[in-house]
């Protein structure tokens, strides 16, 4: 579960100043942010723990292309680091306990991209974070489909979005829609699975719920299901 959790945080990680603002996604160092993760499989397991992420602060000393970056770590240990322009919120690198140095993103990966106003729309790589092998081993299918490419779309910049922290409001809700096409049986042949992603980001506080789904549509040899992120607190 944890293995998955770095995953997906790998994806999400990223406002538009980077200052202590009304972003959508603070950067400046001294934030955290608790959030609670379930995740409930087709197989009827339902799992549940909690994710903390920080802000680090702005650094040179990782000699990232391009100067000084925005730092962000995962207790799951994972850092990253990220910028912002006129462009939008893009990720520069990340690095893994078991990396030596960063890994650079190539292109930049947006999380938000500028204009932040509904219909804009970008692309980045996603994997399945969900679907799994009923038999085979390693049972995540994200081994075999490491990248896959997902089109984002900002739907609405005025939502109402209610978590354990509280209740937000103007925020801006991001829709990822992405189709990997997998073996599902000797019936049915190929299938094209659907990924989808939801996201809600609000000025000043950032990233306060995630809904990812990825169905297996009862299929014989996949089993699928949907994990949610939802902040618990932050500061």
């Amino acid at each position: 579960m944890r293995a998955g959790l770095v995953v997906i945080l790998a994806f999400i990680a990223g406002c538009h100043s980077g200052g202590p603002s009304n972003s959508y996604f603070p950067l400046e160092g001294g934030h955290r942010w608790t959030y609670r993760v379930t995740t409930q499989g087709e197989d009827g397991i339902t799992e549940r723990e909690t994710l903390v992420l920080r802000t680090l602060g702005s650094s040179s000393d990782e000699g990232l292309e391009g100067g000084p970056a925005w730092r962000r770590r995962s207790d799951s240990g994972v850092d990253y680091w990220l910028r912002a322009d006129d462009t939008g919120i893009y990720r520069v690198a990340s690095k893994s306990d078991l990396d030596d140095s960063p890994m650079p993103d190539k292109p930049r990966r947006f999380v938000l991209r500028a204009p932040f106003t509904t219909g804009t729309q970008w692309q980045a790589s996603t994997t399945a974070y969900l679907l799994m092998r009923r038999n085979d081993f390693p049972r995540e299918i994200r081994h075999e489909h490491p990248s896959i490419p997902m089109s984002y779309q900002i739907e609405a910049e005025d939502e109402a979005v209610e978590v354990p922290a509280g209740h937000y409001e103007h925020c801006l809700r991001v829709k990822g829609t992405a189709m990997l096409r997998l073996y599902a049986d000797a019936v049915r042949g190929w299938r094209d699975m659907p990924l989808t992603s939801t996201e809600w980001y609000c000025r000043g506080v950032g990233l306060v719920r995630v809904q990812r789904e990825e169905p297996a549509e009862r299929l014989a040899y996949v089993t699928g299901g949907t994990r949610t992120l939802e902040l618990e607190s932050w500061q």
